[in-house]
């Protein structure tokens, strides 16, 4: 048997067992809300001697930005509208490191210091007066006017003092890191994905306030089967094509995970891909195949994780279609005759069009019929 059929009938047994245990499930479950799904789009692929991979384009770094001091928004940066006026910096606009995204109202943290810093001017009087007393004790211990208990008294009270002045130095510059942590950053050159406040908002510690990606270098993550991670190495060069873009990228493979998923049972590769015009925008679909090689042939084709076993037909396959416009879909049922398994997708010969949606994530807990809403 060929090396791609024997995979293809593992994959699809393991599913079908999935499949037969989740729907046992199901029907011991009654009322049940619309289950969240993913889906993705029946696609055609050109194949031939070469496994073509399906990738995902993901931003080089994306992080939240939070807030560490809390308060009431103050100000969000403003930037030139289309129409001429200003407006709240928002997702699409590029900022650069350093930038002042939002500031949260800093008149109670500037009291803070203040009275941290009057605190410290009263510690530093007290150990001048002190340190003096210090001194002529001390004076008078060596004339042997002064006992060694008064020295010691004198002593104990100047170390006290000091550690006051330490102390009082210490909430100055909690009370001035607090004041600056009061304007939320941008940490590196970058998009803003997501803002999450508006002026007059109330953030406490930890609130998200920005989502901000660098793309200008971007990743395209794939997932390969056991059969074939023998053939990806670090390092090595890698082509990556879109059906958004005319032209080819060089990328080169930078990690590849140690072990495999335990759901989807591919190891997780990153291809490293210089985005300097920023033309590969992040949920982009990517392309590739492992050596390279043109792929002439075009077939329809799922992702593997769409395929089920069809109920109504023994040994017979089947997908879920999500149909309707709206949040809530309906699933329906549709037997499916199944080709090759080309890296993360499975031919499909039969029973499906182009442009159609089939669940993916969450196939095996959706029996036809179910409505499901789908997660973008």
């Amino acid at each position: 048997m060929p090396r791609s059929t024997l995979w293809r009938c593992t994959v699809i047994a393991a599913t079908s067992l999935s499949s037969w245990l989740c729907a046992c499930k199901h029907e011991a479950t009654t009322n049940k809300q619309p289950l969240p799904v993913h889906t993705a789009m029946v696609q055609s692929i050109a194949v031939g001697n070469s496994a073509r991979y399906s990738a995902s384009i993901v931003p080089y770094s994306q992080v939240d930005l939070a807030f560490q001091s809390s308060g009431y928004v103050d100000r969000v940066r403003q930037v030139k509208s289309a129409s001429g006026g200003m407006r709240n910096i928002d997702q699409g606009d590029w900022v650069t490191k350093g930038t002042v995204l939002a500031v949260v109202s800093q008149q109670n943290y500037q009291d803070k210091l203040s009275q941290a810093k009057a605190q410290l001017a009263g510690a530093q009087a007290q150990y001048l007066k002190d340190k003096l007393s210090f001194d002529r004790i001390s004076t008078l211990y060596s004339q042997q006017s002064a006992t060694k208990p008064e020295l010691d008294s004198a002593q104990a009270q100047l170390d006290a003092s000091a550690a006051q002045v330490d102390g009082a130095k210490a909430q100055i510059s909690e009370a001035q890191t607090a004041l600056a942590y009061t304007s939320l950053k941008a940490p590196f050159d970058g998009w803003i994905v997501k803002r999450s406040v508006d002026t007059g908002s109330f953030v406490g510690a930890a609130t998200n306030g920005f989502t901000i990606a660098d793309t200008r270098t971007v990743k395209a993550v794939f997932g390969v089967p056991d059969t074939s991670i023998s053939r990806v190495k670090v390092g090595q060069s890698q082509l990556i094509t879109t059906d958004a873009l005319p032209q080819t990228f060089n990328g080169r493979v930078t990690a590849i995970s140690p072990s495999a998923d335990p759901k989807s049972r591919v190891f997780s590769v990153e291809v490293l891909i210089a985005n300097p015009k920023d033309e590969l925008k992040s949920g982009m679909i990517a392309s590739l195949t492992l050596d390279g090689n043109p792929l002439p042939r075009t077939v329809m084709a799922v992702p593997v994780s769409a395929v089920i076993h069809d109920p109504q037909r023994a040994n017979g396959f089947a997908v879920l279609t999500a149909e309707g416009d709206g949040e809530i879909e309906s699933a329906h049922l549709r037997p499916v005759e199944l080709g090759e398994v080309y890296g993360d997708l499975i031919g499909v010969n039969g029973g499906l069009r182009f442009g159609e949606r089939v669940v993916t994530t969450g196939a095996t807990l959706v029996r036809n019929g179910d409505q499901v809403r789908v997660i973008p």
